[in-house]
């Protein structure tokens, strides 16, 4: 049987490859270059020059820290909040069988199926009824909903690919139900939680339509840039946080990338 490893591939699938990949990074690396201009008003192409200057403007904006700092600290929280239900919803349906199983795994996954605006006024409403004010906590619970069905989809797969004997083995063995999930359970989903947790994050850190019903008058990074770009007053510091965000965020993506490339090999899994 011939291999096809050695063959390159056709002139056309390559040229289709590049433009593919341009078509998704040439406006990325558009940013890096606003990001330089020496224009303040308005995107120019080419640039009339080039300057840095623009990234000491944004070290010392107040308001591109504060933004920050509340992205961060919502996306910390939704991702806790969504490893710990979305991890015990995987338990509860993949290792029990009971009446209406399907319909909760429905349930759990959609409000990522819904529309973020439908998702966003229901909150409001929500919110609005229970007479719960606009708050940080606000913007934290409509990040989780989303946020759970991320770890809850990647939980999932991989508890039906672990072996369930290997649980029973550990309980045989006199381990009890903490000592079993700590040594068998979790080593075995670690890379599930791990990859869902920074999907989880990344999702939180860049939501625009959930946070723009329930933040009230605070601003995370997104509504942020879209104030600015809306109202811009220095438009390359827009592109100089941008920027930064690609950069940080690339990181972690590549480091869940490295860590998770081997998840298949699921220890007791079936052939």
């Amino acid at each position: 049987m011939r291999s096809d490893r050695g063959q390159s591939a056709p002139l056309r699938l390559k040229i289709a490859a590049a433009c593919g990949l341009l078509f998704l990074h040439l406006p990325i690396l558009l940013i890096f270059v606003y990001a330089f201009t020496t224009e303040e008003k308005s995107f120019v192409w080419p640039p009339p020059g080039l300057t840095t200057q623009w990234f000491a403007v944004t070290w010392n904006r107040p308001d591109v820290w504060e933004a920050l700092s509340l992205s961060i600290r919502v996306a910390a929280i939704s991702t806790a909040i969504a490893l710990m239900l979305g991890t015990l919803c995987a338990a509860a349906v993949s290792r029990t069988r009971f009446f209406g199983r399907e319909t909760i795994s429905l349930l759990v996954i959609l409000p990522i199926a819904l529309p973020g605006i439908i998702t966003g006024i229901a909150l409001r409403s929500a919110f609005a009824l229970a007479d719960i004010p606009f708050s940080f906590w606000t913007i934290v619970l409509g990040h989780a909903t989303f946020c759970v069905v991320v770890v809850y989809n990647n939980a999932v797969a991989r508890f039906r690919r672990t072996s369930g004997s290997m649980i029973e083995a550990s309980m045989d063995l006199g381990a009890d139900g903490f000592q079993t999930f700590r040594h068998v359970v979790l080593p075995n989903i670690a890379t599930a939680l791990l990859a869902g947790g920074m999907l989880a994050f990344a999702l939180s850190f860049d939501e625009v339509i959930v946070t723009t019903f329930t933040a009230g008058q605070q601003q995370t990074v997104p509504i942020w840039m879209l104030e600015e770009l809306i109202r811009p007053r220095q438009r390359p510091v827009t592109n100089v946080v941008a920027m930064v965000v690609v950069l940080v965020t690339l990181l972690p993506i590549l480091l869940a990338y490295y860590l998770t490339r081997d998840g298949d090999q699921i220890a007791g899994s079936g052939k």
